[in-house]
């Protein structure tokens, strides 16, 4: 099975996405991309990943343009921009969803404030993607 996630940044929720899916299941094929690719990692959603036992530190950044090209079980947009500005992709593509989360790269205030909302938004991508993983992709 071979997912792509994208996002605008490449630097939260398709991440924390990927990490959750590679958790569930070792034997997927998970990749994250940006339509506006940040040049790295947020050390928040590292942070928090790391504080329930995933670890996406050596993830890196990419640009969707990378996988334009290749062929995926599944095309899963987690933001509202990227779902309206992802690019035709010219592989083939089984299945195409959307699962919407806040950007917790916008969260502002203390440091506090901010890993309130990067553990939120992480906790409801665990939930949403956990439910597209036993619905979807572990069916017996």
């Amino acid at each position: 099975m071979k997912i792509l996630l994208l996002c605008t940044g490449n630097s939260c929720r398709s991440q924390m996405a990927e990490g959750f899916l590679k958790s569930f299941d070792s034997n997927l094929k998970v990749f994250s991309a940006g339509t506006n690719p940040e040049k790295a990692v947020s050390p928040f959603a590292i942070q928090v990943m790391n504080e329930i036992g995933i670890d996406i530190s050596s993830y890196t950044t990419s640009n969707v343009e990378n996988y334009l090209g290749m062929d995926f079980d599944y095309v899963i947009t987690v933001c509202d921009h990227a779902k309206e500005t992802c690019p035709v992709f010219l592989g083939k593509v089984k299945h195409r969803l959307h699962i919407a989360f806040d950007d917790p790269a916008e969260a502002v205030g203390s440091e506090k404030d901010i890993l309130i909302v990067f553990r939120r938004v992480r906790d409801e991508i665990k939930s949403q993607f956990f439910e597209f993983y036993n619905t979807q992709l572990n069916v017996k």
